[in-house]
């Protein structure tokens, strides 16, 4: 019963080790980043989904050093636009040599940093691990460019995604997410794991119905198994048992302020309630300078940086 009970567990498709012990775990990481990165590292081919403020970044460019520290060779670091240059200076931060290049070349840096719209001007040949930062672009990509950037991922060694904690149910995500690391395709988890609802009729598809993916009856939990042998999600720290007293924001205070406006709309004598759509555009409209005029004061009151 036993080596029947190994079998099965052989067949359960869950992500194998590809990688190796970390060679660097520089001190400023948090305790809970170090263990995703410990984790990440020896995975090879891993997502890291991390909700808002725990960190993507300085823990991604921990896992493209190390890589790159281990193989010699860069780590392309992929971003959406206009975050490239952030990450580099995240990087300078915390003393991790990394370039920004727009134009494939690579000047023997440790990390090259690019858009997702710069891919084609790299080779995957040159590159021993890939971090697609955002990585949930993928799913909102149209069919060409997820296309490519999957292609280019298949052909490195070492692969990381990261992105904030994907809905529970957001199947389509988890799907791209684990065919560019090379684990099941997309349309396999859901052949292997789910059944839709739609209707298979020719009138179901005559009325450009919208298929519905749900998980099979006995499937919920050996997919979830399935997608924890490659991926990792934390909303905060206590999720993987660390202590979340840096993380706790201040309670937040919300004063609400009345705005006195004097126009009209036009043809009325007096000012009406806003009723619609349509009249609530119009007012906010009518009452843009007051309002802005209105929020000037309060912020030149306190005298402290805000942000409007």
């Amino acid at each position: 019963m036993s080596d029947y009970a190994a079998f099965l567990e052989a067949k359960t498709q869950g992500g194998a080790d590809s990688g190796f012990a970390p060679v660097w775990m520089p001190d400023f990481l948090f305790d809970f980043q170090a263990d995703m990165m410990d984790w990440a590292v020896r995975k090879g081919r891993a997502a890291i989904f991390a909700d808002c403020g725990l960190g993507k970044t300085p823990m991604g460019l921990v896992w493209a050093s190390n890589v790159a520290r281990k193989t010699g060779r860069p780590v392309l670091y992929l971003t959406p636009l206009a975050v490239a240059t952030q990450t580099a200076r995240e990087a300078s931060k915390f003393g991790i040599d990394a370039v920004v290049s727009r134009d494939g070349q690579t000047v023997g840096r440790h990390i090259v940093i690019t858009n997702y719209e710069r891919l084609h001007y790299f080779s995957p040949g040159d590159f021993s691990g890939v971090v697609c930062d955002e990585s949930s672009i993928l799913k909102s990509f149209a069919g060409q460019r997820k296309k490519e950037i999957t292609e280019f991922m298949r052909k490195v060694p070492y692969r990381l995604l990261q992105t904030a904690t994907a809905a529970p149910n957001d199947y389509i995500e988890l799907g791209t997410s684990s065919e560019a690391l090379g684990y099941m395709g997309h349309m396999d988890m859901l052949n292997r794991f789910f059944k839709n609802d739609l209707n298979n009729s020719a009138q179901g598809r005559m009325r450009g119905e919208v298929i519905k993916w749900r998980l099979k009856g006995h499937a919920e939990e050996p997919f979830w198994r399935w997608v924890c042998s490659w991926a990792r999600a934390i909303r905060r720290p206590s999720d993987l048992g660390y202590d979340d007293a840096r993380f706790q924001l201040p309670p937040l205070n919300e004063v609400e302020h009345l705005v006195e406006v004097d126009t009209l709309a036009d043809g009325f004598l007096f000012a009406t309630p806003a009723i619609g759509l349509k009249e609530q555009r119009e007012e906010r409209r009518r009452s843009v300078e007051e309002r802005c005029e209105m929020i000037a004061q309060i912020v030149n009151k306190t005298g402290e940086p805000a942000l409007v």
